[in-house]
């Protein structure tokens, strides 16, 4: 009989942080003015679910400010922004990571590419 290799699934998330550029633009064409810049958080919301693979999503006050800063319907057209995956120091907590979402301030978006950022 043959020996029964297990195959290594996808090993455990690691903390890990990373710069993305999110067009937020063309996510938010064929919506009402008014609905504008709630689906523009709930956007960024989805992207880093999808990026980081976490469900807990934490998305920081100065990047709301942001995304709002020109009202609920003139949401601005780019955004740069860190996704930092985390452990959770809540004991009793679903999800053993969760994702913080922070707003970096850039000059312009051109020539921008997804970095790795080095955790000191």
């Amino acid at each position: 009989m043959a020996k029964v290799v297990k195959k290594a699934g996808r090993k455990g998330q690691e903390p890990v942080t990373r710069d993305y550029t999110i067009h937020l633009h063309k996510l938010l064409q064929k919506i009402q003015f008014k609905k504008r810049a709630g689906r523009a958080i709930r956007e960024i919301r989805k992207f880093a679910a999808r990026a980081m693979t976490t469900k807990d999503i934490r998305i920081d006050t100065k990047l709301n400010k942001f995304v709002w800063s020109n009202g609920v319907r003139n949401v601005p057209t780019r955004v740069r922004i860190r996704l930092s995956r985390k452990r959770n120091e809540d004991e009793e907590a679903k999800e053993k990571m969760f994702t913080l979402v922070q707003h970096v301030p850039v000059e312009s978006f051109k020539n921008l590419q997804t970095e790795t950022v080095k955790d000191e």
